[in-house]
């Protein structure tokens, strides 16, 4: 299932059965970054869905989100800070760790990177349990800032990550 406002988006990203391992069907969206107007129209609807929200920062979390979140904050005017994971930023980090269906991870942010007050959009390329979003959500939180949204491309609904960042403007472009 998706949005039919943006099946031209969906038809440009590929599915891979199996991968990374068997019965995950892996939303591959390479396709849609090589095709020029589909990249333009995904960053422009993100862009245009948070154009009035007064937006400082948008956070891009390592790796795709830094391929949108680079280009959304240009067009919003606004700086771009990553997301990386642990060991990745060379400045005094701080650290959140989360859960993953098979573990956990942890993802870092400069100490410095946002100042108190300052609203900020995260973005990624997919929404799946919202372990990694409600992780980026908690950094920009423990620097001050105020979450004025959560973008993404997919989202994989069936998932309900958007359960996990309850009370935030989350918008994506496709949802299955």
């Amino acid at each position: 299932m998706m949005t039919a406002d943006n099946a031209h988006l969906a038809a440009k990203i590929r599915e891979i059965p199996d991968y990374p391992k068997p019965g995950v069907s892996f939303k591959d969206i390479t396709p849609l970054m090589q095709d020029a107007a589909a990249l333009r129209d995904a960053i422009d609807q993100v862009a245009r869905h948070f154009a009035a929200a007064d937006i400082a920062h948008v956070v891009g979390i390592e790796s795709r989100g830094f391929i949108f979140g680079a280009a959304i904050a240009y067009a919003l005017k606004a700086g771009f800070i990553p997301v990386r994971k642990p060991g990745k930023l060379p400045h005094e980090t701080h650290r959140c760790e989360y859960e993953l269906e098979y573990g956990t991870d942890a993802l870092e942010i400069h100490t410095d990177a946002v100042r108190p007050g300052e609203r900020v959009l995260i973005i990624d390329d997919v929404l799946a349990t919202g372990g990694t979003a409600s992780a980026a959500v908690e950094l920009v939180n423990k620097l001050g800032g105020e979450v004025a949204g959560l973008g993404f491309l997919i989202e994989l609904g069936f998932l309900n990550g958007r359960d996990r960042l309850k009370g935030h403007d989350v918008f994506s472009l496709v949802t299955y």
